[in-house]
């Protein structure tokens, strides 16, 4: 099966810097929403980060006749009975900005320290072919949630995100380096290889 080109169902254009850096090997063209000209919101309302991702990626396959890629991604934090989990864009609001949603977290865990600020990123992608074929990859990053927001790289929680193996915030690390190690980049790879299989039937 020869893949030319994957939609890969965002608009956000950092993760799709993060998407075309793993995914440049596979000789595919990988395009966004707003690419292909994609203009449909599909309503996410599985109960998993498994079921988002596949409702998105079928949705869009469906529409477009094309092999699309979509993730569900979203930070768990352990004290907080794995809040925001799946509400992780639409904790406290879409349009709250993620510098209010860190501080609510920080504050949240207040008198909490070490371990009992546990907390990782989940990313589940889906993998959704014109045939009605589906396959998911599921990673994590494990970690602690700060004291402070720290550094200009990522997005999203990424600068409340502690990590103690490196001694350093989500948000600060290099984009390459981000991507060996985050929970996007670890689930893009793990599907990567399955797409590869499939080229080479």
């Amino acid at each position: 099966m020869m893949i030319k080109r994957i939609i890969f169902a965002t608009g956000n254009e950092g993760k799709m810097r993060e998407v075309r850096m793993i995914m440049e090997d596979l000789g595919v063209e990988v395009l966004s929403l707003k690419e292909a000209g994609v203009a449909v919101d599909v309503e996410e309302n599985g109960t998993t980060f498994e079921e988002n991702a596949v409702i998105k990626a079928t949705e869009i396959s469906r529409l477009t006749g094309e092999v699309v890629l979509a993730d569900d991604s979203g930070l768990e934090v352990d004290a907080l009975n794995k809040e925001p989990g799946i509400h992780s864009a639409r904790y406290m609001g879409y349009d709250t900005s993620y510098h209010i949603k860190n501080q609510s977290l920080i504050d949240r865990l207040e008198g909490k320290e070490g371990e009992e600020r546990s907390a990782r990123f989940v990313c589940v992608i889906a993998a959704a072919f014109p045939d009605g074929r589906v396959m998911t990859s599921r990673a994590t990053m494990e970690g602690q949630i700060g004291y402070e927001e720290r550094g200009e790289n990522g997005f999203g929680y990424d600068p409340v995100f502690y990590l103690p193996e490196y001694q350093c915030y989500s948000g600060e690390l290099p984009l390459e380096e981000k991507n060996k190690l985050s929970h996007r980049g670890k689930a893009l790879r793990l599907i990567k290889e399955e797409l590869k299989k499939l080229q080479e039937v």
